[in-house]
């Protein structure tokens, strides 16, 4: 058995990030998609907020698990035995900034690095983006999952 795991901050998640983890769901036999606890970053959800999000938006995918982790990608994948670890690809800025990361992870563990470019029609979406836009106003309906909206939304009107 083949498993992967996409992993990501998800804060929040988009269709971007769900068209990757459908897209993925296909290559291997379980997708774990997975959220980690990264202290530099500020976020706008917690951990389990984001665990909740991910849930719901993965629902209707059978080989798609959820799960937190906390430390090193690689930690985790050799933790639940995962062979490969799944990363979009929105253009050669992604490129640039993961190719180093999959080849020192390749190097800790020798867990392979499988990108995945990201659909032509979703690939200027960034949760980062999202959630500028959104606090300026904007609508942001067409690229978060209705149910991730409706949050977003309501924790920028608590700020």
């Amino acid at each position: 058995m083949t498993r992967a795991v996409c992993p990501g901050s998800f804060d929040p998640v988009t269709n971007g990030h769900l068209d990757i983890f459908r897209r993925a769901a296909g290559l291997f036999d379980e997708l774990v998609v997975a959220t980690g606890t990264n202290q530099s970053k500020s976020r706008l959800f917690d951990p389990d907020e984001r665990l909740e999000m991910l849930r719901a938006v993965c629902a209707d995918l059978p080989n798609v698990t959820v799960m937190g982790f906390t430390g090193l990608i690689v930690d985790f994948c050799r933790e639940i035995d995962a062979q490969a670890i799944v990363k979009g690809l929105r253009g050669g800025n992604d490129y640039e900034y993961e190719l180093p990361m999959a080849q020192m992870n390749s190097h800790l563990t020798g867990v392979e690095t499988v990108f995945v470019p990201t659909n032509a029609a979703l690939g200027y979406v960034s949760s980062s983006l999202v959630k500028e836009v959104a606090s300026l106003g904007g609508d942001v309906s067409a690229l978060v999952p209705p149910s991730v909206h409706d949050r977003l939304v309501a924790r920028l009107a608590e700020r």
